[in-house]
């Protein structure tokens, strides 16, 4: 296909990233596959994640297709660049029209990104996953990468202001290795399998962190569990309930 808007708007985000001198770190990047379809799952802190998410697949020289909501599409500046770079839209209320897109791609060879958790986790820990990102993988029979990513929250995240000019920010990306589920496997171990994953990259990622908070004031962006004052699991799944994305 033909890729007018993908690579000009990589290239005005890799040269935002160097204008805010953000401390990119992005390993892990040989296990993307150089060709042929792959499921990227990948943990959700922020509305910038899929940025940061690409990065993990350009060494390889992958453009990723990410499902993301509909209501991103509706909009008039953000729907024509999501077209042209050619993501995928979820409807939440009917899932299976993008289901099948996103198959039909993985089958055509492409990269998918998926954001498993489906909303951004307020306690900057892995949320319980739904199970497609596993089922499309098993389904195409392409390798399903886990991945976690950090720093990307301090940003711009739920519940906080937007500093998208925010300089110095470290932002980590790792990739884990690829697991090959089959249609004979069980899905909902497969997908805890690939939670546990997820985890682990992102504690390994949170805990070597280069950078700490300037204050009591500005531990919003830690987690509870490493000492900061983001909500619990717990109180983050309560305030979800409350106040839905």
């Amino acid at each position: 296909m033909a890729e007018l808007v993908y690579p000009p708007v990589v290239l005005a985000a890799k040269t935002a990233f160097r204008l805010l001198d953000l401390k990119l770190d992005v390993r892990g990047t040989e296990h993307i596959p150089a060709a042929g379809g792959a499921v990227i799952a990948c943990n959700h802190v922020s509305y910038l994640d899929f940025l940061f998410c690409g990065l993990g697949a350009q060494p390889a020289k992958r453009l990723v297709r990410f499902m993301a909501k509909r209501e991103i599409f509706a909009n008039r500046v953000a729907g024509p660049l999501m077209r042209g770079m050619h993501h995928i839209s979820v409807d939440r209320a009917a899932g299976a029209e993008s289901y099948r897109a996103a198959l039909e791609a993985l089958k055509g060879g492409e990269v998918v990104g998926v954001f498993p958790e489906a909303t951004i986790s307020r306690s900057f820990t892995v949320k319980e996953i739904k199970s497609g990102a596993a089922r499309m993988a098993a389904e195409a029979g392409v390798p399903l990468i886990p991945m976690a990513l950090w720093g990307t929250q301090r940003m711009w995240t739920k519940g906080r202001d937007r500093e998208l000019t925010k300089r110095h920010v470290p932002i980590t990306v790792l990739a884990g290795a690829p697991m090959h589920p089959t249609t004979d496997d069980d899905m909902d171990a497969v997908t805890e399998d690939l939670r546990g994953r997820m985890s682990a990259l992102l504690d390994t990622i949170q805990r070597d962190y280069p950078d700490e908070p300037a204050g009591p004031d500005d531990r919003w962006w830690l987690p509870a569990h490493l000492g900061g004052t983001a909500p619990t699991p717990e109180a983050a799944a309560e305030l979800d309930r409350r106040k839905p994305e």
